[in-house]
């Protein structure tokens, strides 16, 4: 009787696997893991190839295949060591793999093999060969029109060797900008911009671009360099530059950018007489400097006093917001709701709102069970 309230019990209780399974005797696997399955293009994959090896291994070759579909590079040293699995110690072998995917789509990885060279109890050597299953991705395009940039953390700095609007009638401008971000490849870096202006003496230095692993991930560095001075004493105003990343963490779209620099020379103001009036005009050139900097940074995102009226006609992307929608094309749909807006000049923070959680949906590592493209359609035009 007791024998079957035990049976009982044990039929009633809900199994659960070992995680990891145990192995066999004497049996090996190999696996590929990832810590998000749904990235942007250029976004950094960590992928950890993990080796388990009921074997004593005394010798290992194993190739990451690179292929057009995705950049890569190995971020920490090997790991071997021991682990309790099944009741039995099993080594354990690992290795970081960072992937960049270069487009959108589906990405298939792998199968890998793990050349062995085992030692038997007896003592002879054999050769093993363990292959890996394969592990596919979902890549989403980046979400912006800009050159893909992607990174946990992004830090600009600009750096002047002067005052550039008090400079010396000989004076040279160093200027040295650099930018690091974590989880990005020098080349996901942008180009070098160019800042010739007809009022400026220039001279370029060698940039230098360098990828640095890390356990957390690859640090990409790039170091740019000018020498510059006015041909005349006359001020003017070289624009800011910005570069449009995203962020992976908080999952938006953030901008870096190069500051506006008013140039000028000291004894300018001397020799002209002119000293408040040529004060007045470095502060006007900063100031419409910066405008013309928040205007391209901000581009699109401004309300345009002009297009007001535009709220009171119905939008011509109604049509494609709803097609997009009854088929779950989300990325199409996000496009066209962007382009309403763009088209209207702006929304509401209910809207914003609701295109915050659609982009959670698409670029999140883990979009929301149950989401209704349609009812999400619904709520932006009550919005």
């Amino acid at each position: 009787m007791i024998r079957l309230i035990l049976l009982l019990l044990i039929l009633a209780t809900p199994l659960r696997a070992e995680s990891p399974a145990p192995l066999a005797p004497g049996e090996a696997r190999l696996l590929i893991l990832h810590d998000h399955g749904n990235p942007v293009v250029a976004e950094m994959v960590r992928l950890t190839l993990r080796g388990e090896y009921d074997l004593t291994v005394s010798l290992e070759s194993l190739t990451f295949p690179s292929s057009d579909a995705y950049d890569w590079m190995q971020i920490d040293r090997d790991r071997w060591f021991q682990e309790r699995i099944g009741g039995r110690m099993i080594q354990i072998f690992e290795r970081d793999i960072a992937l960049f995917p270069r487009r959108a789509g589906d990405l298939t990885i792998g199968p890998l093999t793990h050349n062995l060279t085992n030692i038997t109890r007896s003592g002879v050597r054999e050769e093993v060969s363990v292959t890996s299953g394969t592990t596919r991705l979902t890549v989403k395009p980046f979400p912006h029109s800009g050159r893909p940039l992607t990174a946990r953390r992004l830090v600009l700095t600009d750096e002047l060797s002067a005052p550039p609007g008090r400079l010396a009638k000989d004076d040279i401008l160093t200027r040295r900008v650099t930018i690091e971000a974590l989880g990005a490849m020098a080349h996901h870096l942008p180009p070098r911009p160019d800042i010739a202006q007809p009022w400026l003496i220039s001279f370029t230095l060698p940039e230098t671009r360098e990828t640095i692993p890390t356990p957390d991930g690859p640090v990409a560095r790039v170091v740019w360099e000018w020498q510059m001075r006015p041909r005349t004493g006359e001020p003017g105003v070289l624009p800011a530059i910005p570069f449009p990343w995203l962020d992976t963490d908080s999952r938006r779209i953030e901008v870096a950018a190069m500051k506006p620099i008013p140039f000028g020379f000291a004894g300018f103001s001397t020799a002209s007489g002119t000293g408040v009036a040529l004060h007045w005009q470095m502060a006007g050139l900063a100031l419409s400097g910066g405008v013309v900097a928040l205007a391209v940074v901000l581009w699109g995102r401004l309300p345009a006093i002009g297009r007001g009226l535009r709220r009171l006609r119905p939008g011509p992307h109604a049509a494609a917001m709803r097609r997009a929608a009854a088929s779950g094309d989300l990325t199409g749909l996000r496009a066209a709701a962007a382009a309403h807006l763009a088209w209207r000049g702006g929304g509401g923070p209910r809207r914003q709102a609701l295109l915050r959680q659609l982009d959670h949906q698409i670029y999140a590592p883990a979009g929301a069970r149950g989401f209704d493209a349609m009812r999400w359609l619904r709520d932006w035009s009550r919005a």
